[in-house]
């Protein structure tokens, strides 16, 4: 959740506390655009909030969202009935709003809401939710009734929101860690890598989460990714070449491989536990030095050669891998960088030396599954231009470009790491289904289906839901509103008129679409109003780039 509902505001209520004090921190994170806002409205949290709800709002802001317990359709049926209306009437509610939580917290009346309600805090709501996982349907519908009455609407509204899956929040680890920092005596390096790992909100409290102890405790816990920004302009305006190192990127997951405690580990960058994923890494447990931690990419490849990512996707998604899946999806680590080797913290020591040390552990090991990502040679930035160009054929998203002598910083920096990626693949499409986006855009159609031409008839490709300004997507909307010819629940047939230019970072074959092709990273790159219909690319046309650029 990275926005408020259009029609639900905060701003005026008084913040007295518990829930009404968290769902103005998200009002004020979900509308504001200024990165001082969001800080200072953390920090003010962080400040006065009740110490579990501390560790409650650093647990949902950094990914840890409750599991979903209770169906949208029980949701939808219980809120109908709290509201007086037919079921019918309110999906037509919810078709309108785009939205089921905010549907769910305006169709409420008023007069339920208690006069006098008990000021209740946000770890009240989410545990008592958590607890109630295997309780009757009867036990969780008195629950969410009695939720809902506790609650004034914008209270409602995000506690639907938590409890639904469907949390997202518009705050960087990085701001968050700062606001922390503002009101704790830790540098902000080291609340990040403390606040990761795997600990559980219900069970932690907020002086033993930042406590040294934590992170010495804790065998499993990450360190805090570094991570690039991307380079807009020639590698020339970045000095001598020679004080540069340069690698493929490589288009997998991002990963730490730790081995601690004569235990292995394997975090991604999204700080998921997915050691059970990939039970191939169990081959490293003893090949690796204990007290030694990792940063690669997990990626399935064979001969040195990474292959398409849509395979990795069918191993991310499994409780159960099979013998079939091990052998035809091999997965390896290609290694980037030394964090941590005898226990001993590395990140400060320059690259040239961390990466000198890998080589060694790599060589060592000398396992098929832990490769080395290859150095690439070059005297010149016009020779590393070239090379650059042939990214696509060694499998690869561009070049990453890393200062020899940077240490491993924590979040995204400017200056010394950077992503030269190559320019993406385009074809031009049609809009053929528009959908009503959510939060903020919940009015607007901003998710729209593409398609192509085959002879005289039109596939769809792809979906995008990316790419336009405000302006451009209110113009669509007024499109899509005055041209849709069907309607199936959300989702509106509109003449095949507006021409987008589609841009997508990869391309595989697949049998599970019409077109028999599956896009990475589809987004709108450009409105091509320049361009009719009839002029649009053709499937055989996505079939050649499948066949130039496909794994």
């Amino acid at each position: 959740m990275n926005e408020i509902g259009n029609d639900i505001k905060i701003e005026s209520l008084p913040v007295t506390g518990g829930m009404r004090r968290f769902a103005n921190l998200v009002s004020i994170i979900g509308t504001s655009t200024k990165t001082n806002d969001k800080l200072n409205a953390l920090a003010d949290f962080f400040a006065v909030a009740d110490e579990k709800d501390k560790v409650w709002v650093i647990a949902l802001f950094s990914g840890r969202r409750p599991r979903r317990t209770i169906r949208g359709s029980l949701l939808q049926e219980w809120s109908a009935s709290l509201a007086n209306i037919p079921l019918w009437l309110f999906e037509e509610c919810y078709h309108t709003v785009g939205d089921l939580s905010e549907t769910i917290a305006l169709l409420i009346p008023d007069e339920l809401t208690l006069p006098d309600p008990p000021i209740r805090s946000l770890h009240y709501y989410v545990e008592r939710f958590l607890a109630l996982e295997k309780s009757s349907e009867e036990e969780k519908k008195e629950f969410m009734i009695e939720s809902w009455k506790e609650l004034s609407p914008p209270e409602r509204f995000v506690f639907n929101k938590l409890l639904s899956g469907a949390f997202r929040i518009g705050v960087s680890q990085k701001i968050m860690v700062n606001a922390l920092a503002k009101t704790i005596s830790l540098e902000p390096s080291v609340i990040a890598h403390r606040i990761s790992g795997n600990w559980d909100p219900v069970t932690t409290n907020f002086q033993s989460l930042l406590s040294e102890e934590s992170a010495k405790t804790d065998f499993s816990k990450p360190y805090p990714f570094y991570l690039a920004y991307a380079l807009e302009e020639l590698p020339d305006s970045l000095g001598a070449p020679a004080d540069w190192q340069a690698e493929w990127k490589w288009d997998g997951i991002r990963g730490q491989l730790i081995k601690r405690n004569k235990e292995l580990f394997v975090w991604s960058r999204g700080e998921e536990l997915m050691t059970e994923k990939f039970p191939e890494y169990a081959a490293l447990l003893d090949l690796i030095p204990d007290g030694t931690v990792i940063d690669g990419e997990i990626i399935p490849s064979i001969d040195d050669r990474p292959l398409p990512f849509a395979l990795l996707q069918t191993r991310i998604g499994r409780k159960n891998i099979t013998k079939k899946q091990l052998q035809e999806v091999p997965m390896t680590f290609f290694s980037y960088d030394l964090l941590e080797f005898g226990g001993e913290d590395f990140r400060e020591r320059s690259l040239s030396e961390r990466r000198l040390v890998l080589e060694q552990i790599v060589q060592s090991a000398s396992h098929p599954i832990l490769k080395i990502s290859a150095i690439i040679d070059f005297e010149s930035w016009d020779e590393l231009t070239t090379i650059r160009t042939k990214s696509r054929d060694m499998g690869a998203e561009g070049v990453m470009l890393k200062r020899k002598n940077s240490a491993y910083q924590v979040g995204r920096k400017r200056g010394d790491w950077w992503k030269w990626k190559i320019d993406p693949l385009v074809i031009d499409a049609v809009m053929i289904y528009a959908q009503k986006g959510s939060g903020r855009r919940s009015n607007l159609y901003t998710d729209y289906t593409f398609a192509v031409r085959d002879g005289d008839k039109l596939v769809s490709f792809t979906k995008a839901y990316s790419g336009l300004t405000d302006k451009e997507f209110s113009e669509v909307d007024n499109f899509v509103k005055r041209n849709a010819i069907e309607k199936f629940g959300p989702v509106r047939t509109v003449k095949p008129e507006l021409v987008f230019e589609i841009a997508f970072e990869g391309i595989a074959a697949s049998n599970r679409h019409k077109s028999g092709v599956a896009l990475r990273f589809p987004r709108i790159n450009r409105w091509r109003k320049d361009k009719k219909a009839d002029e649009i690319n053709t499937l055989e046309d996505l079939k050649n780039i499948l066949e130039i650029y496909g794994k």
